[in-house]
Parts: C-alpha cells; sequence; structure tokens
C-alpha cells in the first residue's frame, strides 16, 4: 500500500538518503534543501512517500507565495532503488486527491526539466497540460479540477 507520511524526526534521516540515479541528479532538487524550503513557506508540505513501512520517495506541495496563492507539486522523487513500480503515479495522484478537497483548489501547477521525458510522461498521464510556458528553464505544466 501506497502511503503518504509526515516528515518527522523520526524519518528525517531516511527521507533525506533516498535518491535519484546519477545521470537524474540536475532533474529534482535533493529532499534536505525541499524540506527546508518547506519549513520557510509555512503554506507547504513536504511528504515521505512509503510502500508500507518502506520510504520511497519524496513529494513537496502546497500554495507558493510568490506565486499569488496557486498550488503547486513543487518536488517529486522516486529513489533509484525503488523506480519503475508505480509509486510516482499513486502518490500524484493521492496529492491531487487532497488538493481536490480544497475549496480554493481549481488547478495544480508543476514544472519539470524539458529532457525529463519520464516526468513528462507520468504528467501527461495524469491529465496535466502543457501550459506552453517555460519558467526558470522548466516546462509549466498545469492540472485542472
Amino acid at each position: 500500500m501506497i502511503t503518504l507520511q509526515p516528515i518527522t524526526i523520526q524519518n528525517f534521516r531516511s527521507i533525506i538518503k533516498l535518491t535519484v540515479r546519477d545521470d537524474e541528479k540536475g532533474l529534482v532538487f535533493p529532499n534536505v534543501r525541499s524540506i527546508a524550503e518547506a519549513y520557510v513557506k509555512r503554506k507547504t508540505t513536504p511528504l515521505g512517500i512509503y510502500a508500507d513501512d518502506t520510504p520511497v520517495g519524496f513529494l513537496y506541495y502546497g500554495q507558493f507565495e510568490e506565486d499569488k496563492g496557486e498550488y503547486w507539486v513543487a518536488r517529486l522523487m522516486i529513489d533509484k532503488d525503488h523506480r519503475r513500480k508505480g509509486y510516482a503515479e499513486v502518490a500524484m495522484r493521492l496529492v491531487l486527491d487532497k488538493l481536490q478537497e480544497k475549496e480554493d483548489c481549481k488547478e495544480v501547477f508543476l514544472s519539470f526539466v524539458p529532457k525529463n521525458a519520464a516526468a513528462q510522461a507520468l504528467y501527461d498521464k495524469l491529465g496535466f497540460e502543457d501550459t506552453g510556458k517555460i519558467v526558470d528553464k522548466e516546462k509549466l505544466y498545469v492540472f485542472r479540477f
């Protein structure tokens, strides 16, 4: 069973130890940076992605002040040893379900490095749409409820 769990003192180390393949290092920020950022940006939530009791990934979402209250999934990563098992898709569906419950959330944004074909395939499959915009050298996608 895939679950999203809060980052706590008990799981912090295991979440920051999760890593991507060497060829993906420039595609996703390290989890420790995202967790630190989440605690500065109060309207955001960092979560561990778990397969049963095993941490397999990290997800970070919420409202970002500089984006005028828009909802974003700012980070999604699955550890290099847990790839190709469908965890990213389930985790994204779970967070989209959480966001759909919020009255003021009508759309969800995310961005990714254009050469990240796996991310693009996942987001296309989930129903995100390409906005045609590039933000900080990343493709901007939107999901509308």
